[in-house]
């Protein structure tokens, strides 16, 4: 068995190596073989080389694409490797490394096929205000567009098992792919649960994501790809 950990990374340099550290040091005491690739999104600093230096696979799109075609690259790369599980993870810090083994034990137990680690399921690390009005009218937006349930549609933090890996088809390319994701959970009929994971909030990781009020925005891209 094998576990890819994907880190989308747009210009990241600042805080990537201290990441990738982190995760590597918890992924070496997971129970399976771990690789952890880095998909650079067209990086103008040298996001690219920290990762190297932290001996990560680097993935490098030329231009930046946006963060829905980053994670389809990732896993696409799952695909060729033939990894049985992949992780996804913000690159800026904001995700604890700790949490991992948390988001992989139901894939390991084939409890589900997605693992989605809500921010909103336990105490610590509460969200600020404004994200947690916003994270809350996606949630509705993903309930009364796909009719999944969920606590937290706009995690970064998300487990696969196999088949999800080889079903899960990404047609957006940018913030809108976390809403896209349950659209293939529906679709394929996959099993998806949720585990609480912890958050780190700094004014750094603050100032990445979806910013509040990109509800209507993201909303058209998200139905414009969906219809083509």
């Amino acid at each position: 068995m094998k576990l890819l950990i994907i880190l989308p990374a747009l210009n990241e340099a600042k805080v990537i190596g201290q990441v990738l550290t982190e995760v590597e040091t918890v992924a070496a005491k997971l129970p399976i073989p771990t690789e952890i690739c880095v998909v650079n999104d067209g990086s103008s600093d040298n996001t690219a080389q920290v990762a190297k230096k932290e001996k990560a696979t680097v993935l490098t799109h030329v231009i930046n694409r946006g963060l829905g075609a980053s994670l389809s690259t990732g896993l696409e790369y799952a695909k060729q490797i033939q990894a049985d599980f992949a992780i996804t993870m913000d690159s800026d810090g904001q995700h604890d490394p700790d949490d991992l083994i948390t988001v992989l034990t139901p894939l390991l137990n084939n409890q589900a096929d997605v693992v989605i680690g809500s921010r909103l399921l336990q105490p610590s690390g509460q969200m600020p205000f404004l994200r947690r009005i916003n994270n809350q009218a996606f949630n509705l937006l993903t309930r009364l567009l796909f009719g999944v349930v969920t606590t937290d549609s706009l995690s970064g933090f998300r487990g696969f098992g196999k088949r999800a890996i080889q079903l899960i088809e990404l047609k957006t390319e940018r913030m809108e792919v976390s809403n896209e994701f349950f659209t293939e959970i529906k679709r394929h009929h996959l099993k998806f649960t949720e585990v609480p994971i912890k958050v780190i909030y700094t004014d750094y990781s603050l100032a990445k994501g979806v910013k509040p009020g990109n509800v209507f925005a993201i909303l058209f891209r998200l139905l414009l790809r969906l219809v083509r």
